[in-house]
């Protein structure tokens, strides 16, 4: 696979024999994009047809053919118009990581999966985008991309979620895992409509993913990382949100409804962390809407967090 991949660098795209997992899940079409960003279509019984991932390879991914590579897990935020492409096209992570030796993924989480298997009113099924991302996706990276086994996680409001949802319901996959701007506590008073506005906004029946919060709320609480604060002891946590005010990375007189009430989630996930003495830097700022300029600063700022479950050299990004 690796080897076909390199040989086909200069195409713009190649239907190739990929790498499957254990339930048929597998690679159909390779996009190189350039030197270290490659994309993935993968055909999912998981989500019930195809997704793409997008892949930034390590920097010395040819000079060293004999070795794996730790990962890092970057996801999207909900109802982005860039899905997979959001952290190439608004940060700069491929210029961050280019000293890294780091395998990082960018996979789509859908417009707005919520990081979740849908309960589909008790039919569940397709789409579950946990299964896809952290079961059939792994073993994709493993069987033909030589991912490691140490891996880290982080998101950007749903994808923030997302991170937090994966490590503590997947216990020793994740040995760190970031949230910015997310909604780590689904239950707090104001959160579920707004994931239930989301959902309407994107065409989803707002209960097809979990239900409704009372009266479904076990399931509702099965998905809510507040609920589940000790499965992430021992993980290495990053939790930080705006006030959604004007702040310095925002044009002038910017105000965003949505900012607060993810600093409210956020604000409740951490204190429940600090009741439970479970470790986790938080960083709450005055000023900042629900935008990438934040989330681009807060990735450096996050580094460190991250950067120590993958067993990367402390500094070596000049983070």
């Amino acid at each position: 696979m690796i080897a076909l991949l390199l040989a086909v660098a200069a195409a713009p795209a190649s239907a190739v024999p990929g790498p499957a997992a254990d339930d048929g899940a597998r690679v159909i079409r390779e996009s190189r994009v350039d030197e270290r960003e490659v994309d993935l279509e993968i055909a999912s019984p998981a989500l019930g047809g195809t997704a793409v991932v997008r892949l930034l390879l390590p920097t010395r991914w040819v000079e060293r053919p004999d070795r794996t590579w730790p990962v890092l897990y970057l996801l999207h935020g909900c109802c982005e118009t860039a899905d997979y492409q959001g952290w190439t096209w608004f940060t700069d992570v491929e210029e961050f990581t280019a000293d890294e030796d780091v395998l990082v993924v960018m996979p789509s989480g859908g417009p707005a999966g919520m990081y979740s298997p849908w309960w589909n009113f008790g039919a569940r099924g397709a789409p579950d985008w946990e299964r896809f991302h952290v079961t059939e996706l792994r073993q994709i990276l493993e069987r033909g991309y030589r991912a490691g086994s140490s891996r880290a996680v982080a998101g950007v409001s749903m994808g923030g979620y997302g991170a937090l949802a994966y490590a503590y319901r997947n216990p020793g996959t994740f040995g760190a895992a970031a949230s910015f701007s997310g909604i780590p506590n689904t239950l707090f008073p104001g959160a579920p409509a707004v994931i239930k506005g989301l959902l309407v906004r994107e065409g989803h029946n707002p209960y097809a993913l979990w239900g409704d919060e009372v009266l479904d709320h076990r399931i509702w609480s099965a998905h809510n990382p507040f609920d589940h604060v000790d499965r992430l002891r021992g993980v290495g946590l990053y939790v930080s949100a705006g006030n959604g005010l004007t702040g310095p990375l925002d044009r002038p007189g910017a105000v965003d409804p949505l900012e607060p009430a993810s600093l409210a989630s956020s604000k409740s996930f951490t204190d429940r962390l600090a009741e439970r003495g479970i470790a986790v830097t938080a960083h709450f700022y005055a000023g900042g809407t629900h935008d990438w300029p934040y989330w681009h600063r807060e990735l450096r700022a996050a580094w460190p967090v991250l950067s120590a479950a993958l067993g990367l050299e402390p500094g070596k990004s000049g983070a």
